[in-house]
């Protein structure tokens, strides 16, 4: 069972630091904003129309980390830093979940399945297609208990992937993070990933849009 060790709250949500009954350290957020902001293409924009961030009831995010620790080193995450390391279990990712939307419930009075939009984004710790066995069983677990939930799975594009299975309500986060191949190379230094080119070429048959996840390192790299 996992236990909760430390938590921050800031405008829109709250970040968790959870443990494993082993020991290892993972984290888990719950984060809300208002619905127009999923239309940031249609709306040419991302945008906040004002300071009013809205509330769960209107797009309800939980991030999951999917491993403790990570391999891949990205420079601007801390995560690689951890000394210790696994893959996360699927049972513990689903209790990542039960866990937030239990905290959320008890603590703001608001229901998962009630948003308009409720979302999973497998995007805190830990690279999910190199856990993916376990990734794809909790998503098969959290999808049967909460019908309609959107599930997001950020990557930064591991050579041989199977993208097949990305389908429904399932879709991708590209991490890319720099246009320019070089510098995402020093910014990500894991070896076996896809280049942009090869990122580019990814098809999916999700109902929802591939995004992509950019970190504000330099201003250069966008």
């Amino acid at each position: 069972m996992l236990k909760k060790v430390a938590e921050k709250e800031f405008a829109n949500g709250r970040v968790y630091a959870l443990q494993t009954e082993d020991g290892y350290p993972l984290e888990v957020t719950t984060t809300f904003l208002p619905y127009y902001t999923k239309d940031a293409i249609g709306r040419k924009q991302n945008k906040l129309d004002n300071y009013k961030l809205g509330s769960y009831s209107e797009r309800f995010m939980i991030g999951v980390s999917c491993q403790s620790g990570c391999c891949v080193h990205c420079k601007f995450c801390c995560t690689g830093q951890l000394k210790k390391f696994r893959n996360l279990t699927a049972e513990e990712i689903v209790e990542q979940v039960e866990f937030a939307v239990n905290e959320v419930r008890n603590r703001d009075g608001f229901n998962f399945v009630d948003a308009k939009e409720h979302k999973i984004n497998v995007t805190r710790m830990g690279e999910p297609f190199l856990n993916i066995d376990n990734v794809r069983k909790a998503i098969e677990i959290i999808s049967e208990k909460y019908p309609g939930t959107h599930n997001y799975i950020s990557t930064i594009g591991i050579k041989g992937a199977d993208f097949s299975w990305i389908k429904g309500n399932t879709t991708l986060q590209v991490s890319l993070h720099s246009l320019d191949e070089e510098r995402r190379n020093e910014l990500i230094p894991f070896k076996n990933k896809m280049t942009i080119e090869e990122l580019g070429q990814i098809r999916t048959n999700s109902n929802l849009k591939t995004t992509v996840n950019m970190t504000l390192v330099d201003t250069e790299d966008f």
